[in-house]
């Protein structure tokens, strides 16, 4: 039997799913919630799917994360979840005192039909309900309708969407906003220190630099500090502009909502979608456009840092030129890191994710022709193209080490989840400083795979 080519679609003969390179929608929602100052995630579905959002983001971020469930049982399944919705609601009021809940559905609660806006509505008119009762605020999160980057950003949607407004204030208008992708607590650290460094007002929707990456503790906090605040997220109405880095506006126009579309089409608030700016050519784009909105100059810092980073890429080109990489992951992750990579030299020979693929596949259709595009993507799919096309270097989660193991190539661990190395939460990945992070990494690591395969062992590349 002739074997099957490696891209076939799946809708023609290819009928189900071998280790996918995503995880699940909630998952993503979480994250995005834990972004919002005194905001506790809520799952409404079974424990199970609670006790996998813990655990992966628990392994990754090496932070106590709580996620509480409105634990489904079969007899839930059968006459709906109004019910447990209604009592997790209160334990987690009078159990963390939050000041917002952010609910997420799941498969089973979606497939059963459940309209949980509509019972949030009906939690909030309550006679009874205290005063100071937390706000709440839902998102449609089923995993067979997207990943977890997608999770994310319909948290994030649903979070706009719910609070923000045309605020009075004139001090608003002059602020801008910031959406990013599935960043580490490194990476919004960097995006808000160069916000500082423009003398720019912002609101980073969402935070989660401080709450997913905690200082020690003298005792346990249940809702750790940090975090968007409220009051930042009503007042987005009103902002200067907004920037969305991510997988670009046809994958928005096509697929799904975001939080500056509706700030744009609501309240008249300007867009900007970027990718995220990982290497030069992106975070040149970035600061152009800070150029452009706080009418200054780009800070000397940032110039010295682009100067080392160019200089850094003469040292190394001779070790990277050439060199066959496969990266995997988040959408807007790969989408700039493919370009990146091929500012160094590097030949990208296949970007993949698990998602539809829509923002990669337009980035990356004038190409030369070099790189394999494989959207939808599951780990099996990857490790037959690596087998066929042996790269010399694989890039992305913890969750390709087997594959690398096996055809005997190094894992560059970024993006999520990272579990079997520590400090992913401490990865750099964005701004010059980001890029410089990357490219040091990604050379040393080639130049170990030639030392420790060199017969002699030279102390001197």
């Amino acid at each position: 039997m002739e074997k099957e080519s490696l891209l076939t679609p799946k809708s023609s003969g290819f009928v189900s799913t071998r280790n996918a390179c995503k995880l699940c929608a909630p998952l993503g929602a979480s994250i995005a919630y834990r972004g919002v100052e005194g905001c506790v995630p809520l799952v409404h579905g079974s424990q199970g799917c609670a006790t996998y959002i813990r655990r992966y983001l628990i392994s990754h971020f090496r932070e106590p994360i709580d996620i509480a469930s409105t634990n489904f049982t079969e007899d839930t399944t059968v006459f709906g979840g109004a019910m447990n919705l209604k009592e997790a609601l209160n334990n987690i009021s009078e159990q963390y005192k939050p000041d917002l809940i952010g609910v997420c559905t799941t498969c089973l609660s979606e497939t059963i039909g459940e309209d949980v806006p509509q019972m949030l509505k009906i939690v909030e008119m309550e006679a009874d309900r205290p005063a100071d009762a937390p706000r709440l605020v839902a998102a449609s999160t089923p995993s067979y309708q997207g990943t977890h980057a997608e999770g994310y950003r319909e948290a994030v949607y649903s979070l706009v969407k719910r609070f923000s407004y045309k605020p009075a204030l004139p001090e608003s208008h002059s602020s801008i906003n910031l959406f990013p992708g599935l960043w580490s607590p490194a990476d919004l650290r960097h995006l808000k220190e160069i916000m500082t460094d423009f003398s720019l007002d912002y609101t980073l929707m969402p935070d989660y630099s401080d709450t997913l990456d905690n200082p020690i503790w003298d005792q346990y906090h249940r809702v750790p500090g940090g975090g968007t605040p409220l009051q930042k997220i009503r007042n987005m109405g009103g902002a200067k502009a907004s920037i969305e880095f991510g997988v670009g506006e046809d994958y928005y126009k096509l697929n799904q909502n975001s939080g500056a579309s509706y700030l744009e089409e609501e309240f008249d608030v300007p867009k900007h979608s970027l990718l995220s700016p990982i290497g030069i050519d992106q975070t040149d784009k970035f600061f152009e456009l800070l150029n452009e909105l706080s009418g200054k100059e780009t800070p000397i810092a940032h110039t010295n840092e682009r100067g080392r980073l160019i200089d850094a890429y003469v040292d190394g080109h001779k070790y990277v030129f050439g060199k066959k990489v496969v990266i995997y992951g988040d959408e807007d992750m790969v989408m700039a890191l493919t370009s990146f990579l091929k500012e160094v030299g590097i030949i990208v020979s296949l970007a993949a994710s698990g998602s539809e693929g829509r923002g990669l596949k337009k980035a990356l259709s004038s190409d030369d022709g070099e790189t394999t595009v494989m959207a939808d993507a599951d780990f099996e799919e990857i490790r037959e193209f690596c087998l066929e096309n042996k790269p010399d270097l694989i890039i992305g989660n913890s969750k390709g080490y087997n594959l690398a193991r096996e055809i005997g190539v190094p894992l560059v661990r970024i993006g999520f989840p990272v579990h079997d190395r520590i400090g992913a939460q401490r990865i750099l990945h964005v701004g010059y400083r980001g890029a410089q992070n990357l490219f040091d990494t990604i050379v040393n690591t080639l130049l170990q795979v030639k030392q420790d395969k060199s017969p002699v062992g030279y102390k001197y590349l």
